[in-house]
């Protein structure tokens, strides 16, 4: 047998055993009825991993760069380079830049925003890569009273916009969801302002509304001043609040006026800045959380 034919069967029988170790790895994945809710390390921005009972995945924002590829390694098997949906809240920097890379590496479905453009040229960039997958990728607008059904009864509700946010500054125009698996329940908000959680509390005490109490918050602007009012929060009435922010970033979030309010309810403040990546777990009625540096 010649070397050029050994080497050629030798890459064969490699090949087709990794080949069958992805393929058992994937058949022996058991998520027991579990709904995975991953705030991943990304620094100074936002990036929410979803994986639900049914194996269904939802990225929600990329924070500023690559960083969240290696987030996303961590969470996903080697062997997965697809996400179902993603999300970007708005177009800022701090959530998209990392989504440039996503859509390129992972096989997506699904895309959802505002609607509300930026100047930026990571803006600019996203929106070439979107019409360029246009065959395959989805683009949808996000509207209040839409669900994403992410299988095995897990539910996401859009509650913000409500309306057409053409003119509106992005971080008021962010889309706020809701994530429900059975009894248990994440409120995520983007870089939301304290005006349009006012607003969201006072469509909910007309009685027009998805419902705001959840079990976690993921707090508004990485913990900025202009986010999490106090009406919002009591309205909200998180057991967890999550706080995704740079260590030392030069914007000192989050502000300890914030920090405040959210201790005077009684809320266990998890944040990546100290912890790192944070995960809760579901199983629809029990709810764990862990933290992984």
């Amino acid at each position: 047998m010649s070397k050029p034919y050994k080497l050629r069967l030798i890459t064969l029988i490699v090949l087709l055993l990794i080949a069958i170790f992805c393929f058992t790895a994937s058949l022996n994945e058991d998520r027991k009825g579990i709904l995975t809710v991953a705030f991943l390390d990304v620094g100074q921005g936002d990036s929410i991993f979803i994986e639900s009972p049914s194996g269904n995945q939802m990225l929600i924002d990329g924070g500023p760069g690559k960083a969240v590829l290696r987030e996303l390694s961590k969470v996903m098997p080697f062997y997965d380079r697809s996400i179902d949906v993603v999300l970007a809240t708005h177009a800022d920097q701090d959530h998209i830049g990392g989504l440039l890379d996503v859509l390129n590496k992972y096989k997506t479905d699904i895309f959802i925003e505002s609607g509300v453009p930026s100047e930026s040229s990571t803006y600019r960039e996203l929106e070439k890569i979107i019409e360029k997958q246009e065959k395959n990728l989805k683009k949808i607008l996000a509207r209040r009273g839409m669900v994403i059904d992410l299988g095995g009864g897990t539910i996401l509700e859009i509650l913000f916009p409500d309306r057409d946010p053409t003119g509106m500054e992005t971080n008021s125009a962010s889309v706020v969801t809701k994530l429900v698996y059975g009894e248990n329940e994440f409120l995520l908000t983007g870089d939301s302002p304290s005006s349009i959680e006012n607003y969201l509390v006072s469509v909910e005490s007309q009685g027009v509304t998805l419902g705001l109490e959840s079990d976690v918050l993921k707090a508004g602007h990485h913990g900025s001043k202009t986010s999490s009012s106090e009406s919002f929060v009591a309205a909200v009435s998180p057991e967890y609040v999550v706080i995704s922010a740079g260590k030392d970033n030069r914007y000192n979030h989050p502000n300890q006026e914030v920090l405040d309010i959210l201790n005077n309810f009684g809320a266990d403040i998890l944040r990546t800045d100290e912890q790192g990546r944070i995960i809760f777990k579901s199983d629809g009625l029990n709810l764990s959380q862990e933290t992984a540096k």
